[in-house]
C-alpha cells in the first residue's frame, strides 16, 4: 500500500472533439430514434464516456484486455477491477463539434478488508472543459478485489425498491455487450469474452458494463421527461448483471420534483445498481 499511494496526486490531461458519429452510434446502441446529431447539438449526460478512449497499443494489454497497470492508474495487485460507482455535476453541456480537455487525478488510494477478501478503492476525479469552461466534474470510483474462493458464500443480495413509476426492461445480449465495449475500447475481456469471464474469473457469464447500466437509467429519465435538464447524478453499483437474464431499469420522481430516484433490479428482484440524479 505505501508503494501504491505513491500514485496519489499523479495526474494526466487529454484532448478530444466531440464528433458526430458515436453519439449517432450510441443512439443506435440504445434502440433510440433521435436523428443525426448536428454541430452545436447537446452532449447527452454521460455520453462523454465516448470520449478519452484508452489508446493503448495492443503490446501494452494485460491478460484481462485492460492496459498493463502501473501507468496513470497504480500497479493494485488483485485480478478483478470494476466501476464501483461515480459522482457527476453538468455545469453546461458540451455540444457536436466542440472540442474539449479533460484533467484526470488521483485522489485517493485506499485499501479496505472486506467478506470478499482484499479490496483496494482508487478515486480518480475528472474535470472536462469545453470551448466555454468547465462542463462536467466526475468522481470515479473503481474497485480492485481478488478473485472468488470455491465454495465461499455469495452476499446476501438487496431487494430492489417495489414502488418504480417508470420501468424499462433490457436484454443484455452478447451484441449489445459488443457494441458498448467497441463504442467505448473498452478491452476487457469480462464483457465479451465468455470461455475468459467463467473459467478465469468465475462468473457465470458476460458482465454488463457498470457505465452502460447507468447509460440505461439516465436514458430512461430522458425518454420519460425529454426536456429535462440533470445537474447531478450519482450511481453506485450493488450487484453484477450477466448476460443470462434480462433486467430492468427502473425510477421515480421523488416528491421535490427535482430529484429522480433510479435503480436497475436483476431478474431475481435484487438491487443491480443504485442512483439518483438532481435536475436544473
Amino acid at each position: 500500500m505505501d508503494r501504491l499511494q505513491e500514485w496519489i496526486g499523479k495526474s494526466e490531461t487529454l484532448t478530444d472533439q466531440v464528433t458526430a458519429t458515436p453519439v449517432a452510434a450510441l443512439a443506435a446502441t440504445l434502440d433510440r430514434d433521435d436523428p443525426r446529431p448536428q454541430p452545436g447539438d447537446a452532449l447527452p449526460p454521460l455520453w462523454h464516456w465516448l470520449y478519452f478512449l484508452p489508446l493503448h497499443k495492443q503490446s501494452e494489454l494485460g491478460p484481462d484486455g485492460h492496459a498493463r497497470r502501473g501507468g496513470f492508474l497504480p500497479p493494485v495487485p488483485l485480478p478483478r477491477r470494476m466501476w464501483a460507482g461515480s459522482r457527476l455535476e453538468f455545469h453546461q453541456p458540451l455540444r457536436v463539434g466542440e472540442a474539449m480537455a479533460r484533467t484526470s487525478r488521483i485522489m485517493n488510494v485506499e485499501y479496505k478488508s472486506g467478506r470478499s477478501g482484499d479490496l483496494v478503492f482508487v478515486l480518480v476525479r475528472h474535470e472536462i472543459s469545453g470551448a466555454r469552461g468547465l462542463a462536467i466534474t466526475e468522481e470515479h470510483d473503481i474497485v480492485y478485489r481478488p478473485l472468488p474462493v470455491p465454495g465461499a458464500p455469495a452476499p446476501a443480495p438487496t431487494p430492489a425498491p417495489a414502488d418504480a413509476a417508470w420501468e424499462r426492461t433490457i436484454v443484455p445480449d452478447d451484441v449489445l455487450l459488443f457494441r458498448y465495449s467497441a463504442l467505448t475500447f473498452n478491452g476487457h475481456r469480462i464483457h465479451y469474452d465468455r470461455r475468459y469471464v467463467t473459467e478465469v474469473e468465475g462468473y457465470p457469464g458476460l458482465v454488463v458494463h457498470g457505465p452502460l447500466i447507468a447509460t440505461l437509467l439516465l436514458d430512461l429519465l430522458r425518454r420519460r421527461l425529454p426536456q429535462a435538464r440533470v445537474a447531478r447524478f450519482a450511481f453506485r453499483a450493488l450487484r453484477p448483471l450477466f448476460d443470462s437474464a434480462p433486467f430492468a431499469v427502473c425510477g421515480r420522481p421523488e416528491a421535490d420534483a427535482r430529484t429522480i430516484k433510479l435503480w436497475a433490479r436483476d431478474a431475481g428482484g435484487n438491487l443491480a445498481m443504485d442512483a439518483s440524479a438532481t435536475l436544473a
